[in-house]
């Protein structure tokens, strides 16, 4: 007979080993965060992600998911670049590009899924076959409601997971289990009365709090949505072309967040640093090449292209500005050549 209570703890210790910063143990009871999610799916407000609904209730339920589920072991693992005050620079000069700061160097898929992976062999090793299944953003999984359950922090006004010492620059990965593992006490809520991130947002995709309409937030436009992105929304966008921040440089908890000394994490290809221009001018094999390995391949080529150009109009007009813009006048991109006319049009170019 195991000791499973001894057995939490060694995982814990090898977690930190790994490179985690934290690993909780929660249960597998999310009611009301079903509830929550199915409100959220009836307003539409997951835009054209219908993956969010095809699971049901799999992403509430994770012993419907992975049947002889018991616990869930949560861990994170920081990225933060400390450099909020870099970020702001960037996104003020609007002939930059702005990239999420998650998606400035490797894949962080792949660096989290291995290291559970890992942790899942010294658990194996130490106890022999157990069951288990491992997921990074890989699967239908409420992973900010699980991770709150196993006391690695609370979910957020803009709805993203917040730790008291470590703010919310940080990656979520689970471990489905069918150990018997004690749980942990769930995190308690500290947003108090402040809405800095509803006020920040710059599109208002909070539209309460710990409520995001996905249709309006710029994440969902640059990487998720393909096709055109609402005329109405490009001026909005500003010189952000894969991903947004906005509500995380604004929470005051993240002046507790620590720089992540995980060298994958770190910019690549001078991500945050490039111009706008110098991003546009990429072909196809070019994007792939400098995207090897990256969370950025997400978008394609195209969208990256339809990003770029959208903020291409939201920059100054410049020679360089107009001159980038009109090298894709004839794109064979439907999609791409749409948004450079419109971004031509704002600089008087068309």
């Amino acid at each position: 007979m195991h000791d499973f209570s001894a057995l939490a703890r060694l995982i814990k210790t090898w977690s930190l080993e790994l490179g985690f910063q934290q690993l909780g143990v929660a249960g597998v009871s999310l009611a009301e965060d079903e509830e929550h999610l199915r409100d959220w799916l009836a307003q539409g407000q997951h835009g054209t992600m219908d993956y969010m609904a095809r699971h049901g209730s799999k992403r509430a339920r994770p012993d419907e998911l992975v049947p002889g589920t018991l616990r869930v072991i949560s861990v994170r693992m920081d990225y933060g670049t400390g450099d909020d005050g870099a970020a702001w620079d960037t996104l003020a000069r609007d002939e930059q590009a702005y990239v999420a700061r998650y998606a400035l160097g490797r894949d962080y898929h792949k660096v989290l899924r291995n290291r559970l992976q890992k942790l899942a062999d010294r658990i194996a090793a130490h106890i022999g076959d157990f069951g288990y299944r491992a997921f990074v953003d890989s699967a239908p999984v409420l992973e900010r409601a699980l991770a709150r359950d196993a006391g690695l922090g609370w979910i957020g006004k803009h709805s993203c997971l917040i730790n008291k010492s470590a703010g919310s620059w940080f990656f979520l990965g689970e471990i489905y289990t069918d150990l018997p593992l004690p749980v942990d006490e769930p995190a308690s809520a500290h947003c108090g009365s402040c809405t800095r991130c509803l006020q920040v947002c710059p599109t208002g995709a909070i539209v309460a709090p710990y409520r995001v309409d996905a249709r309006r937030c710029i994440s969902y436009l640059t990487i998720e949505l393909k096709g055109s992105i609402p005329e109405e929304l490009r001026p909005l966008v500003g010189n952000r072309i894969f991903g947004c921040d906005d509500c995380q440089l604004a929470c005051p908890w993240n002046k507790f967040a620590v720089r992540s000394a995980e060298a994958d994490f770190r910019p690549r290809n001078d991500l945050d640093r490039s111009t706008l221009v110098q991003l546009f001018a990429w072909n196809e094999a070019e994007f792939l090449a400098r995207t090897e390995g990256s969370a950025i391949r997400r978008t394609g080529h195209e969208g990256w292209l339809r990003n770029i150009a959208v903020a291409l109009g939201n920059a100054r007009t410049t020679p360089q500005v107009v001159g980038a813009l009109a090298t894709r006048r004839a794109d064979p991109s439907a999609v791409v050549r749409e948004h450079v006319a419109w971004a031509l049009a704002r600089h008087g170019a068309d």
